[in-house]
């Protein structure tokens, strides 16, 4: 098939070069503009391959359409799109085009679908193949495939080590389907439909139980980071542990330091905090941060 793959980063990399290894024909690649100082993987790898690469900077302009239709693709695959396809390009090609979703739609519509999944506690996500139209994830559904949320998982962790590798055999699976002519068009049940906006910022209370903050670190690690303050200093926190039981100390008093980080006390339990980020700065070790800032026992965060 003629496919034109519409992507960015390690993902759309990894796509590219599963479509090239099932033989599919890519006659162009649509990935971001460049930032100064900044690789774009997908775009290394199709110039490495010798696939036309395209960097429009609205893909709703006009002459974007017209450079597109002379590619005269088969099928779109979208593989970690942020900008919004206009229909003319989603309906364009015969056997239309097809998405990957890191959430089980028509759950956690959005641009930040594994964040919040983390943060509410869920024990179950997974990723969506879906035709997309012109609403926000809203599509048919090709097929689906469900994983765990462990206990400590991270928003890294289950996109890196779970979503990324099955969502590449989730699109591999998808194609030969088509292929096939065997791909179903499965309407969303509307009825079970959340959307939740993009996670750009996050802030720790420290009243609420410690599994809600465990989990809203977590939802937030490693972008956009939960940010706490020592007196006027602002610092995101990372990588943490859950203590559940009884603690001594009120909410969001520092109630050990040690190598490991420093232990924070909460409703329910308490947060040890092991690796952070202050403003300006890049992410240091806790135990680090609490040398460098003069961080004492029955100091209060927040």
């Amino acid at each position: 098939m003629r496919i034109v793959l519409l992507g960015q980063a390690a993902f759309g990399e990894k796509t590219l070069e599963a479509l090239v290894e099932m033989g599919e024909e890519v006659v162009g690649v649509y990935t971001t503009p460049d930032t100064p100082g900044r690789e774009n993987p997908l775009k290394q790898r199709a110039l490495q391959l010798g696939a036309q690469v395209f960097q429009p900077e609205n893909m709703r302009a006009p002459e974007v359409f017209e450079e597109y239709a002379r590619l005269k693709p088969d099928l779109n695959v979208m593989a970690f799109v942020t900008d919004i396809v206009p229909e003319s390009i989603l309906n364009y090609p015969k056997l239309g085009t097809i998405q990957y979703h890191p959430s089980l739609l028509p759950r956690h519509r959005g641009g930040s679908a594994i964040n919040w999944a983390v943060i509410n506690g869920e024990t179950r996500t997974g990723l969506t193949i879906f035709w997309p139209d012109k609403g926000i994830d809203t599509g048919p559904i090709l097929l689906q495939k469900e994983v765990d949320i462990a206990p400590d998982d991270t928003v890294g962790s289950l996109y890196f080590n779970k979503l990324f590798p099955l969502g590449i055999e989730a699109i591999k699976e998808s194609i030969e389907l088509i292929r096939q002519g065997k791909a179903p068009r499965i309407p969303q049940d509307e009825s079970h439909a959340t959307y939740e906006g993009l996670c750009t910022q996050a802030e720790i209370d420290w009243s609420e139980p410690a599994p809600k903050i465990f989990n809203l670190i977590r939802g937030t690690n490693p972008q956009p980071g939960a940010i706490t303050r020592l007196g006027d200093t602002q610092f995101k926190v990372f990588d943490s542990e859950l203590r559940t039981g009884d603690v001594k100390g009120t909410p969001g008093e520092v109630i050990e330091i040690t190598e490991s980080g420093f232990l924070v006390a909460a409703p329910g339990g308490a947060i040890l905090i092991k690796r952070v980020q202050p403003n300006g700065s890049p992410k240091i070790a806790a135990a680090d941060f609490a040398a460098q800032s003069g961080l004492t026992l029955g100091n209060r965060l927040g």
